[in-house]
């Protein structure tokens, strides 16, 4: 496989789905199809209320496509850390068919509330790694990803669709704690607001000042942005993408070499995730669908088409820390790699 390859299809096109049919087909996407492989599709079905996800009739192509190879294909995330319509496989299948995916098998890979796992060795800056139990008992992997920005990675493509969405709730609580939290006394009023506005209580008063210390603080900005008086920072925003990288490729370590594919969606190109109920300011016009077998080679060939300084300012972070540090850990791949335009 040629990893330093990433093929491509610009998304104003005359022929939507014909021309992402013989993307897939130039680039051999389902060559890590064989007869009767249980085939994760993995994907972000969108939090309530959020309109970027990638659309369901492209999803359903992928879904026939992978059938058509011989494989048995069933959509898939994890539960989020997070307290949403997303945190129980309930919510999330019931998101899911909301958001029009109801007519294909969705699974919440790890489980009912996030007790289905596989512990994989530590990698990078994770000493434990656990790995979404139907991800990590699948015999192949297409990872569909929608590319946009992330208030803490920077973006989120491939690699954190692998890293994030691909691992249980004490991973994800893990990576977003690589990340440090910080109140200045001489700014806080002990308001309480943030105790307020937390989904999990962490925020409490002491002594008239604010105290941001519980095990369950994940480092979500909320308690930064309803702050009155700006006292309170995120420190080592960039830790994230370490996390993301070493959760990745603890992920890809489940498979077996050849086994896992990437099409990734840069369209709707906005500033916050996925995961926000809401939508935000676009970063980049619509660019097109990219597919390849590599997370990093995928990444580097959107991000170096966007408006990635605009997102580093926004964000406060590095958007290639992630893309380095997967090359650092290993991933085959490259940060410049080869995009072949696909046009018949």
């Amino acid at each position: 496989m040629a990893h330093d390859r990433v093929f491509f299809i610009p998304w104003r096109d005359t022929n939507l789905l014909k021309s992402a049919a013989d993307l897939y087909s130039e680039a051999d996407i389902f060559r890590v199809i064989d007869p009767e492989d249980l085939v994760a599709i993995k994907l972000h079905v969108g939090e309530r209320g959020n309109p970027n996800y990638v659309e369901p009739f492209l999803v359903r192509q992928v879904f026939d496509l992978v059938k058509h190879a011989g494989g048995k294909p069933f959509l898939t995330d994890t539960n989020t850390y997070y307290r949403a319509k997303r945190n129980n496989a309930v919510d999330h299948m019931e998101t899911a068919a909301i958001h029009g995916f109801g007519q294909m098998p969705f699974l919440a890979a790890d489980g009912l509330v996030g007790e289905n796992y596989v512990e994989v060795p530590g990698v990078g800056v994770l000493k434990k790694i656990f790995v979404a139990g139907a991800i990590a008992k699948a015999d192949a992997m297409i990872v569909v990803s929608h590319f946009k920005g992330h208030p803490l990675g920077g973006f989120g493509g491939a690699i954190k669709n692998l890293g994030m969405g691909g691992v249980s709730k004490d991973t994800k609580l893990a990576q977003h704690r690589l990340i440090d939290i910080v109140v200045d006394k001489e700014l806080c009023s002990g308001c309480g607001t943030c105790t307020e506005v937390c989904l999990f209580g962490v925020p409490r008063v002491v002594d008239g000042c604010s105290v941001i210390d519980g095990p369950d603080c994940m480092r979500c900005l909320t308690c930064l942005s309803h702050c009155p008086e700006g006292a309170i920072t995120l420190l080592h925003r960039e830790r994230l993408g370490d996390g993301l990288a070493s959760a990745a490729i603890g992920v890809l370590s489940t498979f077996n070499p050849g086994k896992v594919a990437y099409i990734s969606f840069a369209k709707d190109i906005v500033e916050l995730c996925d995961c926000m109920p809401l939508t935000s300011p676009e970063v980049t016009p619509d660019l097109g669908i990219f597919a390849g077998f590599s997370p990093l080679s995928i990444d580097a060939s959107i991000l170096s088409q966007v408006d990635y300084n605009h997102l580093n300012t926004v964000h406060k972070t590095d958007c290639f820390r992630q893309i380095n540090k997967i090359k650092q850990l290993g991933c085959p791949g490259s940060e410049t790699p080869e995009v072949i335009k696909v046009s018949k």
